[in-house]
């Protein structure tokens, strides 16, 4: 009977944390549905499980969406904003004074991390990037350039993880 409650509370618990990161993420995308989700590891070190999210459970590039990171691992500010920067060069963004102004506003906006943490990207209706971390808003990028190159990093053919892809996009 124990083990029963335990469950029952940890389920629901899990419900109230889905809920709460889907209500920030309703402000922008009404109704949010999942497209897919899957997890990113490096060398067996696994670093965060990702969630794409849309107002029809279907993706089309320009399209609002959010996309949640959730971290099995800590992680500096500064370097996930390095590694955006590096993988927005690497499916083909040339632009290097566009990519140092973003690198610098990654660099405002990215927090540290800790395991449990989620960080989530939203591409707003009007093209505008809007971050947030456990559901909170922390800050926007204003481009509409920037949202399909930072959002590319997951979603362009051209991903570094072609795997992660497949699933976000519900094709695994």
């Amino acid at each position: 009977m124990h083990k029963v409650l335990c469950m029952a509370a940890l389920m629901a618990i899990l419900h109230i944390t889905t809920v709460f990161a889907a209500d920030g993420i309703a402000a922008y995308i009404p109704e949010p549905k999942q497209v897919g989700s899957g997890r990113f590891s490096v060398f067996l070190m696994d670093i965060y499980d990702a969630t794409l999210l849309t107002h029809e459970g279907k993706w089309k590039p320009g399209d609002p969406l959010a996309l949640q990171l959730s971290y099995l691992r800590e992680l500096k500010g500064d370097k996930i904003a390095d590694r955006s920067a590096q993988e927005m060069r690497n499916i083909g963004i040339t632009d290097e004074v566009k990519l140092a102004a973003w690198h610098a506003q990654m660099r405002r906006i990215f927090p540290d991390v800790d395991e449990g943490v989620t960080l989530t990207g939203i591409l707003s209706p009007d093209g505008e990037s809007i971050f947030l971390h456990n559901g909170e808003e922390i800050g926007r990028i204003k481009d509409p350039d920037f949202g399909p190159a930072f959002f590319g990093i997951w979603l362009s053919e051209k991903t570094s993880a072609p795997n992660l892809r497949q699933k976000l996009l519900g094709k695994s």
